[in-house]
């Protein structure tokens, strides 16, 4: 049999496998992920496996790529900054589905055209003003998102408008026809912001996988995990990043089905910046028939129904007030360990913390740094001089936050330097914490122990330390990151149980931890085991299970399931049609272009389903997959008029499925 490799590319770890179907994982190793070059910390997992496994780089018949990058980018707020233009749209638009967060600072462009909901034209799009406009946002964007009014129903506009931006400014444009087939145009216009926001951080991505492919003579196809568990061919995941949020979770479930051999069990992966809770149904993941929410966002992404958060092991660890109470925060952003930062820079680290330690006052910046992430990012546009001016004081290498800010107000910069992606934070986090209680032991621990220290002496509400000592504080830091993992479990299974109710699982969770003495005793458990995943599993999984009254698995090759996962799936390409009754005897077919219209119903199935499978297998062809089958489905919408069950639209779906091709080519 071949040798697949499976890469995943996380906040915090590359992993890598080699593996095929008659052996199983042949070999497995991590290494760091570089943010500010990926291609370093993609080829340390594969250099290493194949030494491991002493395999010749030409025996890869197939490279399979997920990762995490997308989601952990909406969950903090990153990505580029996104040009939005509405057609046929007014500004009220902004106000529903989360448009305008999604939108952030980007710049909006309303302009006349559009179509309803029959395909035909509203108003000509207005291309003088979008020429305009366009043209007076030089330089500061790095996409553009495109939204037309019934895009779904016939795309003239959207495309029209694409052409005439890339010719001006030669950025990314999104279309949002191109991401769903489903109304909404205010949700399709936000997801098509997403994908925008994301296309510079996942071509980066491939062109560092494929650089190093090329220079370890490996000329395999690659692929890339979609939110769904299905694989596409890389070419089409760099103008469609939006469709790899969920992509390492997604992996991540697959290689759970595979590893531990559950058909039903709830499924959790802790990483760096998030945690991804899961169900495994019947041994395949369930799917969110509404579109995958990442970061506050509900998308028209079709992905596994996964709900996550942002906690992980680099969450960054802060304190908050509750009244004359401090209460622990961690995450969402994430935030380097000292333990793993002091091993790369350890005269900074080492003296910095030494000197904090030494020190009188207890700042608020003790223990924490930045560090420049610009080189790395194509979100540069758009700068202020604030901004500027402290990326230019880390051009040399990270500083301390105590020599590096001087105000409140170089603080928000700092802040808006993260979210944009070009700097980021070394801070206390969980990982430190394992590190001060021995449930982990791979970096340096007296840098963790230093910085807890410094951590356990910041003055509380109180004017108290929030923490006795560094064990303490450590002990502190796990025991809220299990209670917030546990609770995030419950929540969402009560929810899966239409138990909705605000509040309900912290008081269930609460109950199960109460004292002998009291009155009242509630039981509220998991009925599915758990199945822990990720390098941290083993260190917290068990405690959250026992919290949680279930059994924990933690299977072998745990720490590299999303690896796995990225190499036993297979290629799934989903095309819908509509085809609606406008008028008796009408038939319109909506399906990749302007729509059709039919007199003689069967007709109009038949060309349906025909013109549906061939754009199924052109699309999973395209998307790298051999042997294809297609699947066909219908859905029927009526109504009840003048007594009579009339037929309103019928929504088509095919299918397309396959392995996929063991061969290189174009797409490599």
């Amino acid at each position: 049999m071949p040798l697949l490799l499976g890469i995943d590319t996380g906040g915090t770890f590359t992993d890598a496998v080699l593996f095929d179907d008659d052996a199983g994982v042949v070999a497995s190793a991590k290494a760091l992920t570089t943010r500010a070059d990926l291609a370093v910390g993609i080829a340390g997992a594969v250099d290493a496996v194949l030494a491991q496994a002493r395999a010749e780089p030409g025996a890869i018949a197939l490279v399979s790529l997920s990762t995490t990058l997308a989601t952990n980018a909406l969950v903090e707020g990153q990505g580029g900054r996104v040009g939005l233009v509405l057609i046929g749209f007014d500004e009220s638009a902004l106000a529903r589905s989360g448009l305008a967060a999604a939108l952030g600072d980007g710049p909006c462009v309303l302009v006349a055209g559009g179509h309803d909901a029959h395909g035909a034209e509203r108003a000509p799009l207005d291309q003088a003003a979008l020429q305009h406009q366009v043209r007076a946002l030089e330089g500061q964007v790095s996409a553009f998102a495109v939204a037309s009014q019934f895009a779904v129903r016939n795309a003239a506009h959207e495309n029209a408008a694409r052409d005439l931006i890339l010719a001006l400014s030669g950025r990314p444009v999104t279309c949002s026809h191109e991401l769903s087939s489903r109304l909404n145009g205010p949700r399709r216009a936000m997801t098509c912001i997403l994908n925008a926001r994301l296309v510079s951080l996942i071509h980066h991505l491939i062109e560092a996988a494929r650089g190093l492919l090329a220079a370890r003579g490996i000329g395999a196809r690659l692929m890339v995990v979609r939110g769904d568990g299905a694989l596409i061919a890389a070419d089409v995941a760099r103008v469609r990043p939006i469709e790899t949020i969920l992509s390492g979770p997604a992996a991540s479930l697959v290689g759970a089905a595979h590893l531990a051999g559950a058909r039903d069990a709830l499924v959790s992966d802790i990483g760096g910046t998030t945690t991804d809770f899961a169900v495994l149904q019947g041994g395949r993941p369930r799917l969110d028939p509404d579109g995958a929410t990442v970061g506050g966002f509900r998308t028209m992404v079709e992905a596994v129904a996964m709900r996550t958060i942002g906690l992980g092991g680099d969450s960054e660890v802060r304190v908050i007030a509750d009244g004359l109470h401090p209460v622990l925060a961690l995450g969402p952003r994430r935030a380097i360990p000292l333990c793993l930062f002091a091993l790369q820079y350890p005269a900074l680290v080492n003296e910095t913390l030494a000197r904090q330690i030494r020190g009188q006052r207890r700042g608020e910046h003790g223990g924490r740094f930045a560090l420049s992430l610009a080189r790395a990012s194509g979100h540069r546009a758009a700068l202020g001089r604030g901004e500027s001016a402290l990326l230019e004081r880390l051009r040399d290498g990270p500083v301390a936050l105590d020599r590096l800010l001087e105000s409140q107000a170089q603080s928000a910069v700092l802040d808006r330097l993260v979210a944009r992606g070009l700097a980021q934070l070394a801070a206390v986090t969980p990982t430190d914490a394992a590190h001060v209680l021995e449930l982990h032991d791979a970096w340096d621990p007296r840098a963790a122990r230093d910085g807890l220290a410094l951590f356990a002496q910041q003055k509380g509400p109180g004017g108290r330390p929030v923490a006795d000592d560094a064990e303490a504080a450590a002990r502190w830091v796990v025991d809220t990151l299990v209670d917030h993992s546990a609770h995030a479990l419950l929540e969402g299974g009560l929810r899966d149980d239409g138990r909705d109710h605000p509040g309900l699982a912290r008081i269930l969770l609460d109950a199960r931890h109460a004292t002998a003495a009291a009155r009242v005793a509630l039981d509220a458990r998991l009925t599915l085991p758990l199945v822990g995943l990720g390098a941290a599993a083993a260190a917290y999984y068990p405690r959250v299970a026992e919290s949680l009254g279930t059994t924990a698995l933690v299977p072998v090759h745990a720490s590299v399931a999303n690896a796995v996962g990225a190499v036993v799936g297979r290629v799934r390409v989903n095309v819908t049609a509509t085809l609606s009754v406008p008028q008796p005897g009408e038939y319109r077919l909506f399906l990749d272009g302007a729509p059709r219209r039919f007199s003689d119903p069967q007709a109009a199935y038949d060309h349906a389903r025909d013109a549906l499978e061939a754009l199924a297998r052109r699309r999973a062809a395209a998307a790298g997959a051999a042997d294809v089958t297609v699947h066909h489905e219908r859905e029927d919408v009526t109504a009840v008029v003048d007594g009579q069950v009339t037929l309103v639209e019928s929504v088509l779906r095919a299918t397309a499925t396959g392995r996929p091709r063991f061969a290189a080519g174009p797409d490599r």
